[in-house]
């Protein structure tokens, strides 16, 4: 956990609920001058890298899957509003979306962690769609969505639009900043930690964010990338292992 944020528990207010807002985004001047600046200076720094990396990525999945390289889905940004989130598609075409959303609604309404639907194996995966998702390659295109000011560097993850409904008035105070590609949650236990935790943190993140803290969370990124990708290694080998052993017990 980072040392300059706290969670502290809060009541459940009487903030008025909403319903998303669907408008064109342009970049919020309410957001801190540092914040669009560490946003947009970073892209340019570390431009040469990630420009061949996003190419190297839209050719393997053209290779590997019929299909757009890129997948658009609609979601809810700062203060309700909605946008296009960009992502490399990971996923085959035309795949359905209801077990997931069903998936999503068992973790907002329980205390179980919130572990991906696609954790014990997803057969709408594509090949190498595992290590994209794992790894978080598959979020590249969202740099376009931090140049457009729809999303920052560092924030909460946009949730999609049914989760918005699902969401009680009080923890829509996540939304009063702007999403992210990584953040307070996502660097701090993620897939272990319960819906009402990760609310707990955006909130506090986003009543409490800080250019230190927004360089320490950037900083636990790439270590906190690369121990998803072994987690996921593993678990694909140890799935595969499993299956030899019933082969040949069979």
């Amino acid at each position: 956990m980072i040392s300059s944020f706290t969670i502290v528990k809060r009541e459940p207010t009487s903030v008025p609920a909403s319903k998303p807002q669907l408008r064109q985004i342009t970049y919020d001047a309410g957001m801190p001058a540092w914040k669009r600046a560490l946003d947009v200076g970073f892209i340019l720094v570390a431009l040469p890298l990630i420009l061949p990396l996003a190419l190297f990525i839209a050719i393997l999945v053209r290779v590997v899957s019929a299909g757009p390289v890129l997948f658009r889905q609609e979601r809810v940004g700062h203060l309700g509003r909605r946008f296009m989130c960009l992502k490399f598609r990971t996923m085959a075409l035309g795949a359905e979306t209801a077990t997931h959303q069903e998936h999503l609604r068992q973790l907002i309404h329980s205390d179980a962690p919130m572990v991906k639907l696609d954790a014990q194996g997803d057969a709408r995966i594509i090949p190498f769609g595992v290590w994209l998702r794992s790894s978080g390659l598959d979020e590249l295109p969202q740099l376009i969505n931090v140049l457009r000011g729809e999303m920052s560097l560092v924030g909460p993850r946009p949730c999609m639009a049914y989760e918005y409904g699902d969401f009680l008035p009080w923890q829509r105070e996540r939304f009063n900043t702007l999403p992210g590609l990584t953040g307070l949650w996502q660097v701090s236990g993620k897939n272990r930690t319960t819906f009402a935790e990760m609310i707990e943190m955006d909130i506090n993140y986003a009543s409490n964010k800080t250019l230190r803290g927004d360089l320490a969370i950037i900083s636990m990124t790439l270590p906190v990338m690369l121990g998803q990708v072994w987690s996921a290694w593993k678990k694909k080998a140890l799935r595969l292992t499993s299956g030899s052993w019933r082969t040949v017990r069979t």
